[in-house]
This record gives C-alpha cells, sequence and structure tokens, in this order.
C-alpha cells in the first residue's frame, strides 16, 4: 500500500467493487461529471463496471482507504498513461461521506508519488470541470499548475461545460514530509 498522510491506495479489492458502484457510479449526477462520456446503468457484479480492475499497463486503478480505520473511502487512478512521452493523466473521485476532510489533497499527492517516484513521469495531468472547486484546491495544493480552460468540452446533464487543465512536471513537485 502507498500512503500519505490520511490515506493509503491499495489495489482494488472484489468487496470494493459493490460499495463504490452504489456510491459513485450510482449517483447519476456526480457520476455523469465524473467520467466524461454519458451516465448509464450498469448491474451490479457487471465486468463493465468502471471499478473492476482490468490489469492494464495504461491504467492503475486504486482504492483510498481511510488510514487510521482502514475504511474505503473511494477511488483513484492513474490513466493514459504514456510510457514513451513519460506522462499520465490523474484521476479521483471520494464516497460522498468522505468529501471536504482533505482526503482528496492526500491522494493526490500519493498518485503524483506512484507517477514520478514508482513510474518514473516526467508529467501528470489533471483535467476537471471549472465547478469542480475542491478538485482544483487539491490539485493546486499539490503544486498542479492551471494550463489553460477547454471552453464548453463537456457536455453534462444537458449542457456543455468547460473544463480546466492542469499539468505538474517532476522537476516542479515538492513531496510532502
Amino acid at each position: 500500500m502507498l500512503r500519505g498522510g490520511k490515506v493509503g491506495l491499495r489495489a482494488r479489492h472484489e468487496d470494493d467493487v459493490p460499495i463504490l458502484h452504489t456510491e459513485l457510479h450510482d449517483d447519476v449526477v456526480n457520476a455523469a461529471r465524473a467520467e466524461g462520456r454519458p451516465w448509464r446503468p450498469i448491474t451490479p457484479g457487471s465486468k463493465d463496471s468502471p471499478f473492476v480492475g482490468d490489469d492494464k499497463e495504461q491504467r492503475v486503478p486504486f482504492s483510498v482507504v481511510e488510514l487510521g480505520s482502514g475504511t474505503l473511502i473511494g477511488t483513484a487512478t492513474l490513466w493514459n498513461i504514456d510510457n514513451h512521452n513519460r506522462s499520465a493523466h490523474i484521476g479521483l473521485g471520494l464516497l460522498p461521506s468522505s468529501r471536504r476532510k482533505g482526503y482528496g489533497t492526500d491522494a493526490v499527492a500519493v498518485l503524483c508519488h506512484y507517477g514520478f517516484v514508482v513510474r518514473g513521469l516526467h508529467r501528470l495531468q489533471i483535467e476537471t470541470l471549472s465547478d469542480n472547486s475542491a478538485m482544483l484546491r487539491s490539485a493546486e495544493r499539490n503544486g498542479f499548475v492551471r494550463e489553460g480552460v477547454l471552453r464548453s468540452s463537456a457536455w453534462v446533464m444537458g449542457e456543455f461545460l468547460d473544463e480546466v487543465l492542469l499539468g505538474l512536471l517532476a522537476q516542479d513537485w515538492k513531496p510532502y514530509a
């Protein structure tokens, strides 16, 4: 397990999938905002679940757990890993009961450690909706820089929304103590 100050990132366990499915996927509004594609119902236990590990080299899914209790609090992913250009994207989804507690900032920090130290990447990137203030704060607290706004680039629940593009280079990253 990779450890931060508050959270740990561990392999996805089979027992995590139904909780993540119910708490994250079945929340239609938030799932539609997070996925970047139209929400659709998925039968619990289906192999089509976005939370079922696929062991592909270009995507590394983690379960986020609270360090003190070991309780599952969300999901974190390093995705679209490009080994040639040494870059990847970060994704994060916390269960509703685990939001606004500093877990997101810590989970992003641990993903940065994984990307830069463990994987030897040069660049990490986050794209998030412009009104996702929690992710924007978590990213910026970890040194990510706003690189641009993708105007009206996300079709979410009947409207186009702006996305913010943030990037962090290995040489600019400052690991937490």
